[in-house]
Order: C-alpha cells, then structure tokens, then sequence
C-alpha cells in the first residue's frame, strides 16, 4: 500500500513538472530555428477578387519583423505589424492589427526546424496561432473556441 502510494505521488509531481515547464514555452536560444520563415509569401488560397501575403525578415539575434496585408484590387482591405521576440526568456508571437488597442503577445509552445505553435488563452480570437512549413508550403492557422482559418501561402523570393 505504502508503494503505490509513494508511486502514485512520484507520478504525480512528474505530471506538474511537465505541465509546469510546457506553460513555460520554447526558450529563447530557440530563435535561431525559424530561418525557414524568411522571405514574401503569397497567399494561394484567397477568394478570386482578393490577394495576400505575409513578409518576415529577422531584424536581429532576438528579434523577426513582419506584416501581413490584404489586398482587393490595388487597395489594401487589412494590414498587420508582426513581431516575433525574445521577452523572459520565451519566445513571443505579436501580432497588431487595427481591432486591438494594443498589440498581441502569443507565447511560443513549441518550436521546431518546421513549424512552431504559440497561444494565448486569455484572448478572444485567436487563441492559437501556428505556422509549419509543409515542403514549399507554409500552413498558417489560427484557432479557438472550435473555429479555426486556414491561410496557405507559397514563397514567392
């Protein structure tokens, strides 16, 4: 009895510890691994009458820049500053867009040679935004609340 008991304690502080450093995020030394995101890449899956695209260029060891833009004809329907940081040692995803007075941090929950996952629960839409590069594709997703918006691109540089 006193095994199991002692057992089912390990496990449990095991699960915690688990738990506790994946809400820490990706640290920031993991910057490094988004070099596949450099460059313009062209939305393929915009209504016919509209187009889009994303540019990112990393503008220092700690820090990319980027924006995204919408465009109807020559007239640009939607526009955001992206930024991706190093702050307390995470990595942030922030996005800002017109809707919000201030700009978005999505902490980095993982990273890898091909895509990354970043979230912030406490915002409205979205709550989860993901990138992954699927050959010369990149799928970007954001998520929450059971809806979910698909924007494929291909790298136009």
């Amino acid at each position: 009895m006193m095994r199991s008991t002692v057992f089912l304690c390990l496990c449990a502080l095991l699960s915690v510890e688990c738990v506790s450093q994946s809400a820490e995020g990706v640290p920031a030394s993991n910057l490094k691994k988004l070099d596949w995101l450099e460059g313009t890449w062209v939305r393929t899956n915009a209504k016919p009458d509209k187009s889009a695209y994303e540019r990112w260029e990393r503008s220092s060891e700690t820090e990319w820049t980027g924006f995204g833009v919408s465009l109807q004809g020559g007239d640009t329907t939607f526009m955001e500053k992206l930024r991706i940081v190093t702050k307390d040692n995470g990595i942030f995803y922030v996005a800002d867009v017109p809707e919000n007075q201030q700009p978005v941090y999505f902490l980095f929950t993982s990273l890898d040679a091909t895509g990354f996952v970043c979230e912030n629960l406490t915002h409205d839409f979205p709550k989860k935004i993901s990138y992954s590069l699927e050959g010369s594709r990149l799928v970007a997703q954001i998520s929450g609340d059971g809806n979910a918006v698909d924007f494929i691109f291909e790298r136009k540089d």
